[in-house]
């Protein structure tokens, strides 16, 4: 059985919700400290990060390696897979959906083999299934 690995993050925040303000830092040290604050995630204003941008990206991660692997599965592995993940939120609701939308280059595949796996690499996403209680929506593209 595999272990179990755990990933971390810190977030310390200053002050109220509405004037105050954050860092979350990787445990990891992979990427920088970023900064958050509440006019970014409420109003997509100013220059810091959100949760739901660092759900997208996890979310767009994850899918890629998940779609990678069962490609691979089926004996067409992908040459370059690039997926976006777009998270909504919405002040007094709460996160009300994501798009996953991909773009691989996959040689020796139809189409519709394509999609047939690409939406089974959504279902097969951890971060997919962590976030199962949002509406997922993929828009897949073979190039």
């Amino acid at each position: 059985m595999p272990r179990p690995v755990i990933s971390e993050a810190s977030t310390v925040w200053h002050g109220d919700l509405l004037s105050g303000s954050g860092r979350t830092t990787p445990a990891s040290g992979a990427f920088p400290t970023v900064d958050l604050a509440w006019n970014s995630r409420a109003e997509g204003a100013g220059a810091t990060t959100t949760p739901e941008e660092l759900i997208a990206a996890a979310h767009a991660s994850c899918y890629s390696m998940a779609l990678s692997h069962e490609l691979a599965g089926k004996g067409t592995p992908p040459t370059r897979v690039e997926t976006s993940a777009a998270v909504t939120f919405v002040a007094g609701e709460g996160i009300t959906g994501i798009v996953l939308t991909v773009e691989a280059e996959v040689p020796g595949i139809t189409e519709e083999d394509f999609l047939a796996v690409a939406d089974g690499a959504k279902t097969g996403c951890p971060v997919s299934a962590a976030l199962a209680a949002v509406p997922i929506t993929l828009e897949a593209t073979l190039r």
